[in-house]
């Protein structure tokens, strides 16, 4: 069978780099290349990157990462500098997506829209709780491997899609809902710290891993949590169980991954087939 990460990042690189420069390159990106997307690059040791002339981290081995966002349009203008003086650039103009629209009814009121003062102030801190955790631009190298799926189910929810919440327009949803049942286990995609493991009124049990460089995955609704933040996990713990916590009509997982702040579709990242 063949690895579909490593099949869509060789394909990814090849568009991204002129046929005649391909065998020189000393900087590649890796990934769909589309709206949405994780983009992994690679350079020499020792070279520096920026994107858009802000600076990346980069790792001892030459990975790095950068994130397209579900509404990007404009090229991004990449740029490395190698040990020697040498520059190589590359521009890439994420592909377009088409997202869904999806229509979910028989949430309560104050879940589907909440207006209550003392609610709506809860969500704003726990919002800003993972917005400054987001900020976390750690050495873990996690980010650069392919993901695996965290837990086996349907695909009930895909990201960027409309959502039409109890008859009201609503903002994207920007994560992949995995329907596994209530309790089913929920494994760590690759390898991570935890950053968060709370209790949010929209998220209900929520936790959120940090794979470097700032690459994030999020666990929406757990019925149970089985780290705390600072815990290290490897790829293929257990971390939690699918519930349905928080704003959810049933139990399932909602499985999103961010670029610091970038929404990013956690699906595009990888190698196995669907649960």
């Amino acid at each position: 069978m063949i690895d579909r990460r490593v099949f869509l990042a060789s394909s990814a690189a090849l568009a991204a780099l002129p046929r005649a420069a391909f065998a020189q390159a000393r900087l590649t990106l890796t990934g769909t290349l589309e709206q949405g997307s994780l983009v992994v690059g690679h350079v020499e040791p020792g070279a520096k990157v920026t994107a858009d002339g802000v600076a990346l981290r980069v790792a001892a081995d030459g990975s790095f990462a950068y994130g397209f966002d579900y509404s990007h349009t404009e090229p991004a203008h990449f740029a490395a500098i190698f040990a020697d003086g040498t520059r190589e650039t590359r521009d890439v103009t994420p592909v377009v997506r088409h997202y869904e629209v999806q229509t979910i009814n028989g949430l309560p009121p104050q879940e589907a829209h909440p207006s209550a003062p003392d609610i709506v102030e809860r969500i704003r801190k726990e919002h800003a709780l993972v917005g400054e955790a987001r900020k976390t631009d750690s050495d873990r190298t996690d980010f650069a491997q392919p993901f695996d799926w965290p837990a086996r189910g349907i695909i009930s929810g895909v990201f960027g899609s409309q959502r039409i919440l109890n008859g009201v327009p609503s903002a994207p949803h920007f994560g992949v809902d995995i329907a596994g049942g209530e309790g089913a286990a929920i494994h760590a995609p690759a390898g991570a710290t935890v950053l968060l493991a709370e209790q949010f009124f929209l998220e209900g049990g929520y936790t959120l891993l940090d794979h470097g460089h700032g690459v994030f995955t999020g666990y929406m609704h757990q019925s149970k949590q089985l780290v705390k933040a600072g815990d290290k996990v490897d790829r293929g713990q257990q971390i939690g169980n699918i519930g349905h916590t928080g704003r959810a009509t049933g139990p399932h997982l909602h499985w999103q991954m961010n670029w610091f702040n970038v929404r990013l579709d956690p699906s595009l990242s990888t190698a196995t087939p669907k649960p």
